[in-house]
């Protein structure tokens, strides 16, 4: 498969946070990379550790796409090289504008309130919300400069929540399903703010879907490390008989970064096989 330059994403500039992968595998922060990129985009992607890139950035140049890794602590605002002030500069530098951001960085820990310390439900917030506020902060900006420019050009944010901010999935992890129902209404309140600048932003919500994240962290954390026992416990949740993995994600998250789109904003892609529509 190689970059169709006449695609959905023809002449777009993405940043992706969360563009790398705990493992082998289609993760959504590595699918949305490699799916933008193949649509045409020039993307530049961002991650707390540089290995976790290169096997997006390999497949991406083998398609002849355009892809630039770096460095980036998304909880770090402005302070340092690996910071979004920095990475947000670099990229526009480099590229000359941001078009779409897809914000995609996140991670749960188990617990509620009683179990779960003050210091992880802290890091939580951080993780999983603070991070789509501050690259938001950063990015919104030169968005708005582009768009006073070329106000046909039309910007998209993209934010990456979970089914477990919409409903009880299967154990309590209150600090990452608080955080993220918070990207939800963070995201429905930023598009009315800026829907008539031409900024629109959406959120897509992945349901269990097959990542690496499933083998690296979840087995260990719910089912004693058995992988097959956690996989099995979440398609028993699943009305689709088929299994999911980043590359749904990337799906909806083209579209919705995509002009198809031009006439959508404040809302949220499902992405769950159909198991928030269950009733147990």
């Amino acid at each position: 498969m190689h970059v169709n330059l006449s695609g959905r994403l023809a002449g777009k500039v993405a940043f992706i946070t969360g563009a790398g992968s705990v493992g082998t595998g289609w993760g959504n922060g590595r699918a949305m990379a490699v799916r933008f990129a193949l649509e045409g985009a020039k993307v530049y992607g961002v991650d707390k550790d540089l290995d976790r890139m290169t096997e997006t950035a390999k497949l991406i140049a083998d398609a002849g796409g355009v892809f630039v890794g770096a460095a980036c602590d998304v909880t770090n605002s402005d302070s340092g090289d690996e910071s979004i002030a920095q990475n947000v500069a670099a990229c526009v530098a480099m590229f000359g504008g941001i078009d779409v951001l897809v914000n995609n960085v996140g991670g749960s820990a188990k617990g509620g309130p009683v179990e779960m310390s003050e210091e992880i439900f802290d890091a939580q917030i951080d993780h999983n919300l603070k991070s789509v506020f501050l690259t938001c902060k950063h990015v919104i900006p030169h968005m708005l400069n582009a768009l006073q420019a070329n106000p046909d050009k039309g910007c998209a944010i993209v934010n990456i929540a979970s089914t477990s901010g919409t409903r009880w999935t299967g154990s309590a992890q209150i600090a990452y399903a608080a955080t993220k129902a918070g990207v939800i209404q963070f995201s429905k309140v930023l598009a009315v703010q800026y829907a008539k600048q031409g900024i629109r932003v959406n959120t897509v919500v992945p349901g269990q879907l097959h990542t690496p994240m499933v083998e690296v962290r979840l087995a260990g954390q719910r089912a004693g490390g058995d992988v097959a026992a956690i996989l099995a416990q979440r398609a028993a949740r699943i009305p689709l008989a088929i299994e999911g993995d980043g590359r749904d994600t990337a799906n909806a998250a083209l579209f919705l970064a995509s002009d198809e789109a031009r006439f959508v904003t404040g809302t949220e892609i499902v992405v769950d096989g159909g198991m928030s529509a269950r009733c147990d």
